[in-house]
């Protein structure tokens, strides 16, 4: 019996191990057949990569291959595609001279600076010299340079530092303030450009690369993504449609490139939001190549940019004004005040329409019709559809001529004008904000009041809101010029807004 249990159970092992033999040797079999698929499949997807990588090595000079319609590195490296872009990125060192004072705190404040520089309406300047740093970008072999209007503003001496070690004095042919966009030209020949892209074909995860000299470093270059995509209401301009990225961008990247992973120009570096700090926060703005390009392109025709004018007060239409309005849903433009005697009140747009499209193209929000319209040429016939009472109608409006900016020539230089040496812009929406004025208050801000004029002598100070001229109320840069020039020689009666409050000044000669 013991013997027969021996056997059996004997037998019993000799039949798990054979099994066990018989999986082990399937086991291998599989791995095997297993290994010859996986090489197989790896060799003919490396082929394939290879001719394509190939095909388009050809054709980009070994930049990056096409994964899925994006462009991705070959090797991990983004070195060719940063070797053909950085020649074409410039440094720019500016001089300039400012008046520097004691500020009160509210000039203190470095956003508020970006429109007065470093003079504060209050106590009296004292010359000095100041000298600052950016980037531009070649956009033309003969020596045309983009950059930002804030590189170049005000400044005495411009000069731009080539990738070849060349230091050559720079001309402002126009710039932007409304967009921060500048041109500038050096006179040089057969220098290395950078392609444009299409700035409309940029989408939220796209790899972006930032080049520019931060901090007068030197030539430096930031990878990161494309965090979002018109971008605006940030107050840092008066026309925004940023580009945001969260590729380092720091202060000397002003005016510098940022490219995609083909080497070309989606956007000029423009503004960081550092939350008190000087350091980039992740959070960096650039002007979209088209945008940048549209305003360079009315800069060399024609000097100056010009925008279409409608001539209403717009906001956004926030979900209890939809419903207040009787709208399906939040969208459009909201009109808040229409302007007298403007195209829009001469085409009988009216406080409370909604304006819904143009030549049948959705408006999303007031920041995207103010865009639209300012991309338009004056004269130019438009179709809106507003939404009234509840009701759609199309509205034809032939566009006006944007205000702009009185050039410091209108106002100075003429011994029989009594405002001579004063220059004044408009009061955007931004800095009414940014003085804590009510959304209300219209009027010519007053930016430069040189020393010793009439209107020095009479107490008028940077900052200060014109209101009236001679008891004629103003409401922006444009009328105040004319009224003034309607007065002559004769003594001006001003109503001044300062820091919200109003009083009158008296400027005799």
């Amino acid at each position: 019996m013991k013997r027969k249990r021996w056997i059996t159970n004997l037998l019993t092992k000799s039949a798990v191990a054979s099994e066990e033999r018989a999986q082990r040797q399937w086991l291998l079999r599989t791995a095997f057949l297993v290994t010859l698929l996986t090489g197989a499949v790896f060799a003919g997807a490396y082929l394939g990569a290879r001719a394509e990588r190939h095909s388009l090595a050809a054709e980009r000079g070994h930049v990056a291959v096409a994964h899925n319609g994006a462009a991705v590195p070959l090797t991990g490296s983004f070195a060719p595609v940063v070797k053909a872009a950085l020649p074409a990125v410039v440094s720019i060192s500016s001089s300039r001279t400012v008046k520097a004072e004691d500020a009160a705190p509210l000039f203190n404040d470095p956003f508020f600076r970006q429109f007065f520089g470093q003079q504060a309406p209050n106590g009296k300047p004292r010359a000095q010299r100041e000298q600052g740093l950016g980037s531009g970008v070649i956009i033309g072999a003969d020596g045309l340079i983009l950059t930002n209007n804030h590189v170049i503003a005000d400044a005495s001496e411009v000069k731009v530092s080539l990738g070849d070690k060349r230091e050559l004095n720079a001309r402002v042919i126009g710039a932007d303030p409304q967009t921060d966009i500048a041109v500038i030209k050096v006179d040089a020949k057969d220098l290395p450009t950078l392609p444009w892209a299409d700035s409309a074909n940029v989408e939220v995860g796209d790899l972006t690369l930032a080049i520019g000299n931060p901090f007068g470093v030197g030539k430096t270059v930031t990878m990161g993504i494309v965090s979002a995509t018109g971008r605006g209401n940030l107050g840092i301009e008066d026309y925004e449609d940023f580009i945001q990225t969260d590729a380092a961008i720091n202060p000397g990247n002003s005016g510098g490139a940022l490219i995609n992973t083909r080497g070309e120009l989606i956007g000029i570096n423009t503004a960081i939001l550092a939350d008190g700090t000087r350091g980039n926060q992740g959070v960096g703005f650039a002007v979209p190549s088209n945008l940048a390009q549209h305003v360079m392109q009315q800069i060399l025709k024609q000097g100056k940019v010009t925008r279409g004018y409608l001539g209403v007060q717009i906001q956004e239409v926030t979900p209890a004004l939809a419903k207040a309005f009787q709208l399906r849903e939040p969208g459009g433009a909201l009109i808040g005040d229409v302007t007298a005697d403007s195209p829009a009140a001469q085409a009988g747009l009216s406080k409370g329409d909604v304006i819904v499209s143009v030549n049948g193209q959705n408006v999303g929000d007031s920041r995207s019709l103010r865009l639209r319209i300012s991309q338009m040429a004056p004269g130019t016939e438009v179709r809106l559809t507003l939404l009234r009472n509840g009701n759609t109608r199309d509205v034809k409006v032939k566009l006006g001529e944007l205000p702009g900016t009185v050039a410091r020539a209108n106002l100075e230089g003429k011994e029989e004008n009594i405002l001579a040496g004063v220059t004044v812009d408009d009061l955007t929406p931004q800095i009414a904000r940014q003085m804590n004025l009510p959304a209300s208050v219209r009027g010519a801000l007053v930016v430069e009041v040189q020393d010793g004029t009439a209107a020095d002598t009479a107490g008028l100070q940077r900052g200060d809101v014109i209101q009236e001229v001679n008891r004629q109320s103003i409401s922006n840069a444009a009328e105040f010029a004319r009224a003034v020039k309607q007065a002559g020689t004769q003594p001006l009666l001003l109503l001044v807004n300062r820091q919200g409050r109003t009083s009158f000044v008296v400027i005799e000669r």
